[in-house]
């Protein structure tokens, strides 16, 4: 008996030196990596190989190389012979959800990536801000706690928990001592160049908005869930319309994870590099996560097979 299964591809914080060591091979990867290198003017095989920590967590070379990682080891599920339910991606991993899923060429998915990621840099210098991981609090505890601190946000809801907040650096060192108050165990300050899923970010968000309106977007040959609005859409419309809003909105990647179980038992893949997703589904009762990378490919396809 088959088991039901949905990709969930990561975003920004699981990339690291080596990466791209074990994506599966594929005709057109290095192909799309050179395209990657000359759209982004970076040497991303060097930055993937022996980049630090610093040096890959830049947004321009964080993202393509994350989203070349995560569309890679979607279309090997795919051709494995994993037919899923439905595709998901947290935050930049949502747009290697889109390409897999059939809604534009990972050619024109790297060009966007590429641009969401010089457009987030250039908005993040000019208006510098922060993230923190607050946990032991759920979302609405947080919402509460914040409430009246100017200049902070509830940036990702990963899981419970587990909340990101983000804002002006003055405006999350408030939230911190007000967090830690309300009984949040740890707040934990984020290594990021800017106040990302934030109204701080709204001058990439407009920018990005106008670059998706010239994107041809086709219907989705799989069920997408995305950040901004967690519910199954395959209409090539409605999917630019939520992509547009998603810079700036918070992602809803708990209500994104109970979505994808609600409706029978279902397998979650984590297609891309690490297993940050994976622990994060550990949190949510009734869902269970698997990691192509760590588990092996073809232990996985045995598994849901």
């Amino acid at each position: 008996m088959t088991t039901a299964s949905a990709f969930i591809f990561p975003g920004q914080g699981s990339q690291r030196a080596g990466m791209l060591e074990t994506v599966p091979e594929l005709d057109s990867f290095e192909r799309l990596l050179d395209a990657a290198e000359a759209l982004s003017g970076l040497d991303l095989r060097h930055l993937a190989l022996h980049g630090s920590a610093e040096e890959l967590a830049d947004t321009r070379a964080a993202q393509p190389l994350l989203y070349l990682a995560d569309w890679a080891w979607g279309v090997t599920l795919l051709e494995s012979g994993i037919t899923p339910i439905a595709v998901a991606g947290h935050s930049l991993g949502e747009l290697a959800a889109l390409a897999v899923a059939g809604v534009f060429s990972p050619e024109a998915g790297l060009e966007l990536v590429v641009e969401r990621s010089r457009l987030m840099a250039a908005n993040a210098a000019a208006t510098p801000g922060t993230m923190a991981a607050v946990l032991g609090l759920d979302r609405t505890a947080i919402t509460a706690a914040i409430a009246g601190i100017e200049g902070v946000w509830v940036a990702n809801d990963n899981s419970p928990g587990q909340v990101v907040v983000s804002g002006t650096h003055a405006g999350v060192e408030a939230a911190q001592a007000a967090l830690l108050e309300a009984g949040a165990r740890r707040v934990v300050p984020l290594a990021v160049s800017g106040a990302f899923h934030s109204p701080l970010m709204q001058s990439a968000a407009d920018a990005f908005a106008e670059l998706l309106a010239g994107t041809e977007f086709s219907d989705a040959r799989i069920p997408v869930i995305q950040n901004t609005d967690p519910v199954p859409e395959t209409k090539g419309s409605a999917i630019r319309e939520r992509l547009a809003g998603q810079i700036t909105a918070p992602v809803r990647w708990t209500e994104t994870m109970q979505q994808l179980s609600s409706a029978a038992p279902v397998v979650l893949i984590e297609a891309g590099p690490g297993s940050v997703l994976t622990g994060l589904a550990r949190r949510i009762d009734g869902v269970t996560g698997m990691a192509v990378e760590t588990t092996g490919l073809e232990v996985l396809v045995a598994e849901v097979s």
